[in-house]
């Protein structure tokens, strides 16, 4: 004889809202394992063992902070080619005008190229006190602060210094001894640190370094040859005719020499610039790399997930016709 067990209603009850809860536990979890693209239980997919997965993190980490690091930079470095591409124009226009300027013994040319090399100081300057991302470009480490004042200020502090002298040569040596000595331009002149930026790290084992400041002697001299000649038809100087024709000459053949030496500089940000973007390509692809390792070890598999959503999805739906269903029993019905 067979033996029939039953539970009674409350059981059954209990037993409905049991499964029910369990079903919606795994539809959540399936829910979010198919929105991430990620297993819930991390744990379980690697049995306890999250050595490899930590390692992934911290080096995914790292390469997060390399790519900051290589943004600022080519920030930085875009931002000072910028800048010496246009002082390199500035210093260009102006040596040719001041070796045309030179061949003519007219007092309007010589005025007409000390205004242009006002012009142009001021272009200069302004080209030095660029600031990228908050920084100033050519202070050094003294970011916080434009490296040079007013063309005004450079210009006031520079005709003190050549006033009283009467021939071109003797204008030339004394701007230049000005220039050079620590208690002139870097002095009165310069606002800036005369310590140099630090290295930039854009990876793991290499940084990019540019030591360049308005200190620079290839800056220093466009500055000090540029500014001469702003101060050549100056009255308080007093030089006559022939020795300003003279000076505007020999300043046209210093500038052209000088722009070489600027276009150097450029190629020294270029490289920097060079460098950087492959830094930044490298850790990009290292970082993709890493990303895949990370995604496989605890990837959820779209397809499988979809499948086994939909199946408890039915499940749950069946359990609910179920309860419907027993709600409605009674025995009225039971005897019809």
């Amino acid at each position: 004889m067979m033996n029939l067990t039953s539970i009674g209603d409350l059981a059954r009850g209990m037993t409905l809202k049991t499964r029910s809860a369990e079903l919606k536990t795994q539809i959540e979890t399936l829910s979010y394992e198919m929105s991430t693209g990620k297993v819930q239980d991390v744990s379980g997919r690697l049995d306890g063992d999250y050595s490899h997965l930590l390692d992934l993190d911290r080096s995914l980490s790292r390469l997060d902070a390399y790519r900051v690091s290589t943004a600022e930079a080519g920030l930085f470095t875009d931002a000072m080619q910028l800048s010496l591409t246009t002082i390199d124009g500035s210093v260009s226009e102006f040596t040719a005008s001041l070796l045309s300027f030179g061949t003519s013994n007219q007092a309007v040319s010589h005025e007409n190229a000390s205004v242009q090399a006002r012009n142009e100081l001021d272009t200069l300057i302004s080209a030095l006190n660029t600031r990228a991302g908050g920084r100033s470009l050519y202070s050094g480490i003294a970011t916080d602060v434009s490296p040079l004042p007013s063309t005004d200020t450079l210009l006031t502090a520079l005709e003190a210094e050549l006033t009283g002298h009467v021939t071109a040569s003797d204008i030339r040596q004394a701007a230049e001894d000005w220039f050079n000595d620590p208690a002139g331009f870097d002095a009165v002149i310069y606002q800036g640190s005369d310590t140099a930026l630090a290295a930039m790290q854009i990876s793991e084992n290499e940084s990019v370094r540019i030591p360049i400041t308005a200190t620079d002697p290839a800056i220093k001299d466009a500055l000090r040859d540029i500014a001469v000649a702003a101060l050549v038809s100056d009255d308080a100087l007093n030089l006559p005719r022939d020795q300003r024709t003279a000076l505007f000459t020999q300043l046209g053949v210093d500038l052209a020499n000088t722009q070489n030496d600027i276009v150097n500089l450029r190629a020294q940000v270029g490289s920097a610039e060079a460098r950087i973007e492959q830094a930044a390509t490298r850790n990009s692809a290292a970082q993709t790399s890493l990303e895949y390792s990370r995604n496989k070890l605890i990837a959820a598999d779209p397809y499988e997930t979809a499948a086994q959503l939909q199946t408890v999805q039915f499940q749950l739906e069946s359990l609910y016709s179920v309860t419907v269903r027993n709600a409605n029993l009674s025995l009225v019905n039971f005897l019809r």
